[in-house]
């Protein structure tokens, strides 16, 4: 199965796809004890998004430092200064991830990332933004964080708070999303399909259309709202850039203006190339689209990427090239995988907010 973490998680995430025209449901005699399943999914399947980096950048395979991974069921909170939304109101009914009506739960991945813990959470119902207001001068800049999770999970701190701790330091409100998961992507004559409704794009749509129309209560310029994602979350930045309509029925003023982002920053991102083709054949996978309209875009990755192939990149920046998009490309020798903002021994992870911050420079957002 493509996008998934270790031959295991493939298994398991095997086992969670119901047969053609049955509904997945909690209690199903042949879904043994599924809340417990997903947890080991989000234990072993969400714990490759640090893996790739800790196995290939960190330490060899055999110093790779595991730490007991725990659950337990709350809701996220924001770390201090944040400030959590809901997207939308409680009475208005939400298509439900995998697990239905399972409470929300949080717990910490393994191996370590940077020699610390990371942490995620999931089963998530009712999403929610959370806003950090800048620091110092505010530029009216605004960015939309999408933490990765292969969309098992949303990693709230590691592709999260700690990228919103460097983000309003350069006077930008940072607003981190906790989209619905999980939403496993099915299978189809043995290959892997997007979903034909992706709750994550939703709720990021939503975001940039709440963002957008209250700006002035929010105190930010509608024209500068940009999204940086990171792994599924950059699969969702890439949706984000390039379809614009609405999955969802229009609520209200938010759902009338324009989810395009004035910006895209896309981390180690996969699901847009088409595998199906030869090694060196660059095309995009048929439920990728491009728009012209797409937004000036940066992309960051590491050559040495072990779970999301060089490739992916690749395509998608000669994809948007082709179209007239202006992107640029910031890729380095090593790096591994979901490292986030994390400094290790590899370059990368030292230096890509600082690309960040001169492309922004660059096309007039700071």
């Amino acid at each position: 199965m493509r996008g998934c973490r270790s031959q295991l998680t493939c298994v398991i995430a095997a086992r969670l796809i119901p047969p053609a025209g049955r509904t997945l449901k909690i209690g199903d005699s042949n879904l043994p004890r599924f809340r417990f399943v997903v947890p080991s999914l989000l234990a072993l399947g969400l714990a490759g998004a640090a893996c790739g980096q800790a196995t290939k950048s960190d330490a060899p395979p055999d110093k790779r430092i595991e730490v007991p991974k725990v659950e337990k069921k709350g809701v996220w909170q924001p770390t201090a200064g944040g400030k959590q939304i809901p997207l939308w109101s409680p009475d208005i009914p939400l298509l439900k991830p995998d697990t239905g009506d399972e409470a929300e739960g949080t717990g910490n991945g393994s191996p370590l990332v940077g020699g610390r813990k990371w942490h995620w959470a999931s089963y998530v119902t009712r999403p929610t933004m959370t806003i950090y207001k800048p620091k110092g001068r505010n530029t009216g800049a605004t960015m939309l964080v999408l933490p990765g999770g292969g969309f098992y999970a949303v990693a709230t701190d590691l592709e999260g708070t700690e990228i919103c701790d460097w983000v309003v330091t350069k006077g930008m409100t940072c607003v981190m999303l906790k989209y619905r998961t999980p939403q496993v992507w099915p299978k189809v004559n043995g290959r892997q399909k997007r979903p034909d409704v992706l709750l994550g794009l939703e709720d990021a749509q939503r975001a940039m259309g709440l963002l957008r129309s209250q700006a002035t209560s929010y105190r930010i310029d509608p024209h500068k709202i940009g999204v940086i994602g990171f792994s599924a979350g950059a699969y969702l930045v890439t949706n984000m850039s390039n379809d614009y309509e609405r999955t969802y029925p229009v609520r209200d003023a938010a759902d009338r203006v324009s989810p395009r982002p004035d910006f895209a920053i896309v981390a180690y991102t996969a699901r847009v190339l088409d595998t199906s083709k030869g090694k060196n054949e660059l095309e995009l996978a048929p439920w990728v689209k491009i728009n012209r309209e797409a937004p000036p875009t940066l992309i960051i990755h590491a050559m040495n990427d072990p779970t999301d192939n060089i490739r992916q990149p690749m395509a998608y920046a000669l994809a948007l090239n082709d179209a007239g998009v202006p992107v640029d490309m910031r890729l380095y020798a090593k790096g591994g995988h979901a490292f986030g903002m994390r400094p290790t021994a590899h370059p990368i992870t030292k230096e890509w907010p600082g690309q960040v911050e001169q492309w922004l420079r660059n096309i007039g957002v700071l």
